[in-house]
């Protein structure tokens, strides 16, 4: 019996960070998991190629983070951000506040390396990957439940049986706009393009962000000593983004003399590449027969780093529950089901709530100069306060410590 012609139990559609955990973390219960992605590997993706501390427990606890690391990953140690005005927030990943136990670095590595990595841990787990197989469509049953996928292959059109389809599958998740669950926000409507330099002036060992009023740009090294690039704007703002990318990424620099003169002698060595709008969500992560994690379900910005941990995260929170809605299937309780894809969407609000919350104040932050301007002013002299800050987007410090009342009031009072 042929891959398209068996009925699996679970079916994902996605092979990126969030397919690969999901994957990984079935497989590993023994569930029949097949992996479906419109790629091969390795493959490019434009993205800020950033692994948060906590990011790095899950890798670990996956079998990937010894062989990134003996790899050339590049550690970070923190984050600096300049603002309009010039300030300057730098914090670190320092065990302060009583937050112990995590590791003090993220890492930076190329998606190709990382994507590529994880889908084999997800093979060697038992998971079936199937590349170069595009999902056109979810197939439904008679009570209107997904029960499958259509594909396009190299040889034609496919459905494919699954008691169970995850879409983990991006921005633009087919998954979740063939069960009318995607969302766009009106607001912030931004797009980046992203790519590798080699020979950036004064790189080390901080992620950095320079934040002006037209966007902002994210640097950090990454794999092999090059530099992650990657341009954010207002897609207003993007007029000429589309046909000249390299034009735009390069008269940006251009236009920024603290940036430019760092680029004088830096090759760029991979193509320039887009990505966006943000700010997407799915109005719930699950439909009956069928869940949705990483950026299919959500997306906000980039600036805090959030996607691949968001990505690992959801993979391994939606696990119980997803072997819960399959033997609820399999038995023949729909009910059951059902009450097992409800419960994961609750645990997803539950554990990224304070997150969301405190990636929208940054947002804010970051598209109004005068409230930048302010924050960085603050944090500039309160190094326990930027810590505190970092901690929160390296995802070892709980987002309630930043939403503390008393805490909020030392970035209004100070």
């Amino acid at each position: 019996m042929s891959d398209y012609t068996r009925a699996w139990q679970v079916i994902v559609v996605g092979g990126g960070p969030a397919g690969s955990s999901a994957a990984w973390h079935l497989a590993t219960v023994g569930l029949e998991v097949c992996v479906l992605d419109r790629a091969q590997f390795p493959r490019a993706k434009p993205c800020a190629e950033y692994v948060s501390p906590e990011a790095s427990r899950i890798l670990d606890a996956m079998g990937a983070l010894a062989p990134l690391e003996a790899g050339g990953a590049a550690s970070l140690t923190g984050m600096v951000v300049h603002a309009p005005s010039g300030d300057r927030i730098h914090g670190e990943f320092v065990a302060r506040h009583g937050f112990r136990g995590f590791r003090d670095r993220g890492l930076g590595v190329r998606r190709e390396i990382l994507d590529t990595l994880l889908i084999e841990r997800a093979r060697a787990a038992g998971a079936s990957v199937m590349e170069h197989v595009k999902v056109e469509a979810v197939t439904l049953d008679a009570t209107g439940a997904a029960c499958g996928v259509a594909v396009r292959t190299p040889h034609g059109l496919r459905t494919m049986r699954a008691s169970l389809v995850i879409g983990a599958d991006g921005l633009r998740s087919i998954v979740s706009r063939r069960l009318n669950l995607a969302h766009q926000s009106r607001w912030p409507r931004r797009v980046a393009l992203v790519a590798h330099y080699r020979g950036v002036r004064d790189m080390g060992s901080l992620g950095e962000m320079h934040v002006t009023r037209e966007g902002y740009m994210g640097l950090a090294t990454v794999s092999g000593g090059l530099t992650n690039v990657a341009l954010v704007v207002p897609r207003r703002g993007a007029t000429g983004m589309s046909g000249n990318p390299t034009g735009f990424l390069e008269a940006w620099i251009a236009a920024h003399p603290t940036l430019s003169a760092r680029f004088r002698e830096a090759m760029r060595e991979t193509p320039v590449r887009a990505t966006g709008p943000f700010a997407s969500h799915a109005t719930r992560a699950w439909a009956p027969g069928a869940m949705l994690t990483g950026d299919a379900a959500d997306f906000y910005d980039p600036f805090t780093g959030e996607g691949i941990y968001a990505a690992l995260r959801g993979g391994a929170l939606l696990a119980p529950f997803a072997v819960e809605a399959v033997q609820a299937r399999e038995q023949g309780h729909p009910g059951a089901m059902r009450h097992a894809l409800r419960a994961y969407d609750q645990a997803r609000q539950h554990t990224f709530a304070g997150k969301w919350r405190v990636e929208k104040l940054i947002g804010a932050a970051v598209a109004f100069p005068t409230l930048m301007n302010h924050a960085a002013r603050v944090l500039s002299r309160d190094r326990d306060l930027a810590d505190l800050l970092v901690g929160v987007t390296g995802d070892f410090v709980p987002p309630s410590a930043v939403l503390r009342p008393r805490t909020l009031l030392r970035f209004l009072c100070s």
